[in-house]
């Protein structure tokens, strides 16, 4: 086994300590079908058709005031939600003092970057993914006849209320659709645009990813981290599992989560010789916290995606080992 944990700590002084590991990891697990849209998640929409969309949250309440549903587990390294947007809707224009990443599950998500009136925008389809720079005004809209859903992570556990550039209370609605532009650019066409040069690198396109075999039989596409997006905060991978496919129990010095897009994932915890298992499918998540072994596997007859979202930046100092 392989395991990394705090130091001045042990692994198992690191895991959680309830008697009932199968509660436990029971506890960890945020099942999409237990879930509903919070379509009063942001406040300052209220009042506005054209700005409203649904959260649904999973770790932490990301850039929402609800910091308070028991349903939610407490964020550490990084929050997790999912937001749903209906066709003609759009987030106003904003700012964070972090990093913010949206990766599209369906649908197609308009991003745009705004500064002195000019705004770039990219086009993202179902497993594209962007990375929102810190201190960057950017906003988001839906262009297409169907609805979006994506998943939004924040590089912290709490961050500051975001600050509004271009919210239709103080800026006319047909500039608030262009995220306070007067001129618009498309990505593609930006050129050396300032905003294109800043935005262009934190664009990641899953068909344009190189698969990379890992030493433990799966296989992977890094989003965020070495050799793909930089990040000062977290990681972020897609894990691709054929059947049959998976790892023996590790543990990480930080928490991490798997979010599955596609299939049924096997999952487990381990403590003092025992063994907890679930399973959880699309759009379930399964958090846990630093120092608990933990191992995931596909004993299904059909491929399995999920994201993981590992709490640092750095590279993991440990190799996978097969199940």
């Amino acid at each position: 086994m392989n395991v990394l944990a705090p130091a001045g700590t042990s692994p198992d002084q690191a895991a959680p300590q309830s008697v009932d590991l199968d509660a436990a990891l029971g506890a960890r697990i945020g099942r999409y079908r237990d879930k509903t849209f919070d379509m009063d998640a942001f406040p300052s929409n209220r009042g506005y058709a054209e700005l409203e969309r649904g959260q649904m949250r999973f770790v932490g309440a990301g850039g929402s005031p609800k910091v308070g549903d028991s349903e939610t587990f407490p964020p550490g390294s990084f929050t997790v939600s999912l937001i749903h947007q209906q066709p003609g809707r759009f987030a106003a224009g904003h700012m964070h003092e972090i990093e913010e990443s949206f990766l599209v599950f369906d649908g197609v998500l308009t991003v745009g970057w705004e500064k002195d009136g000019d705004a770039v925008e990219v086009r993202l389809g179902r497993k594209d993914l962007i990375m929102n720079a810190m201190n960057i005004a950017h906003g988001f809209r839906n262009d297409d006849v169907q609805p979006v859903l994506m998943s939004v992570m924040v590089g912290v556990g709490k961050p500051l209320p975001p600050v509004y550039t271009a919210h239709p209370k103080d800026t006319p609605m047909e500039r608030a659709l262009k995220f306070g532009a007067t001129r618009t650019l498309r990505l593609e066409q930006a050129g050396d645009h300032e905003l294109a040069r800043l935005m262009a690198p934190q664009v990641v396109r899953y068909h344009d990813l190189t698969p990379v075999r890992d030493a433990g039989g799966f296989t992977k596409r890094v989003y965020v981290g070495a050799g793909a997006v930089s990040s000062r905060q977290n990681r972020l991978e897609l894990v691709t599992l054929a059947p049959g496919e998976g790892v023996q129990a590790y543990a990480r010095s930080v928490e991490d989560a798997y979010f599955v897009m596609d299939g049924t994932l096997s999952v487990g915890w381990e403590r003092d010789g025992t063994v907890a298992t679930r399973r959880i499918g699309a759009r379930d998540l399964l958090l846990t916290p630093a120092g608990q072994p933990h191992w995931f596997r596909n004993d299904s007859a059909f491929p399995v995606e999920f994201m993981m979202v590992i709490g640092t930046p750095e590279p993991d100092n440990f190799v996978h080992r097969p199940a």
